[in-house]
């Protein structure tokens, strides 16, 4: 019994030996790995901001009639340039003509009355002189006069009215654009009350893109150039980029900022102007506003040096003693897709692993290899 037990301990003393052995062995062939550094420095960038943005004519004129009716006639098409004053719809003019006529006729009823009246004044002064009637009998047929002249006034205004109401029949373009969607159709009723224009006449010689920031981006401008107009006057061209990801040829210029910040969204609206001189923009579009903002003395690391996790991104810092230590920062992505501006968590001059951040552990000797 005694041999047997001295058997296994000295089978079990020699498996940790061999085990001993083979772990000294893995140590000696595993070698410290290689890892490009670098050292984080501060420079002056221009940082590609994006924002969605929305396309609106100069002007966008809903057009409503100032009349109601049966739409008799449209001159336009969707999507038809039209000039200032051109003809759009035509509403049944019959029952405004008839309107017109009978208040031209009121008006030579009242005239032929006033003729009357101005007759039968004439007459009564002349008898008044001759003391053949009273001052009353004068002052009646003045009163006459004066009431056949405001007759005559009064039916001057319905003829007015009434040709005015037939012009209105004639419906016309406001301005220089671009005809919308038509609604409604021939023999449509149709009326000033109504809730929806008969069209949308869009001024696109130049169009105007809405877009928004953050306030404290707009707070950032402010204080760079001192002031919102001044910032105004000294922002970058923008570049705005289409629905299919091409970029629009001409460049635009923002002309205001909202003076009201959105309490929902926290952001400001601001409008820009692009000319329109191919008519490629239209009225209800969308895009993305490029603004190259410059950023002074920012911190930039590859995006191949950072390991993300979750909204926050880590990297590897080197000490002199070649032990990579983790670090958690917060970046802001650059349009170029393969750096980031570091915002918190690194200063300038410290050295971190600058590839292959995702193969290190916290506290793993590494050899640098210097860019």
């Amino acid at each position: 019994m005694k041999t047997s037990n001295y058997a296994k301990w000295a089978f079990a003393l020699m498996g940790m030996a061999v085990l001993t052995s083979c772990g000294k062995k893995q140590q000696q062939v595993m070698p410290t790995a290689n890892f490009e550094t670098m050292k984080v420095a501060a420079k002056d960038l221009v940082v590609d901001q994006r924002y969605s943005a929305t396309i609106r004519g100069r002007q966008d004129i809903e057009v409503y009639p100032q009349v109601g009716g049966t739409l008799q006639r449209l001159c336009v098409q969707e999507g038809q340039t039209v000039t200032k004053g051109q003809t759009l719809f035509i509403i049944d003019q019959v029952p405004y003509q008839a309107a017109l006529n009978t208040a031209e006729a009121a008006l030579k009823a009242a005239k032929a009355q006033e003729a009357t009246a101005q007759l039968s004044y004439e007459s009564k002064k002349n008898l008044r002189e001759q003391n053949v009637i009273s001052d009353f009998d004068l002052q009646t047929a003045n009163n006459a006069l004066l009431a056949a002249k405001a007759q005559v006034a009064q039916t001057e205004a319905q003829v007015t009215n009434a040709r005015n109401s037939l012009s209105y029949t004639v419906v016309k373009s406001p301005a220089n654009g671009v005809v919308g969607t038509l609604p409604y159709r021939q023999g449509a009723l149709v009326s000033a009350q109504m809730p929806q224009p008969l069209t949308t006449v869009s001024d696109n010689n130049e169009m105007f893109v809405y877009f928004s920031m953050t306030e404290r981006e707009l707070l950032d401008l402010s204080r760079q150039y001192g002031s919102i107009s001044e910032a105004i006057k000294n922002m970058p061209a923008l570049t705005l980029q289409l629905v299919d990801g091409s970029e629009y040829s001409v460049k635009g210029k923002v002309e205001s900022v909202s003076g009201v910040v959105d309490r929902s969204t926290g952001t400001v609206q601001l409008r820009a102007a692009f000319s329109n001189p191919d008519k490629l923009l239209r009225s209800g579009n969308t895009g993305t506003i490029v603004m190259p903002i410059e950023s002074k003395g920012q911190l930039v690391v590859p995006v191949t040096a950072t390991v993300q996790m979750q909204t926050k991104y880590k990297v590897y810092t080197v000490d002199d003693k070649n032990i990579a230590h983790e670090r958690i920062i917060s970046v802001k992505k650059l349009s170029n897709g393969k750096e980031y501006v570091v915002t918190e968590g690194l200063k300038a001059g410290e050295t971190i692993v600058a590839k292959g951040a995702g193969m290190l552990k916290d506290g793993q000797d590494i050899k640098p290899n210097k860019e």
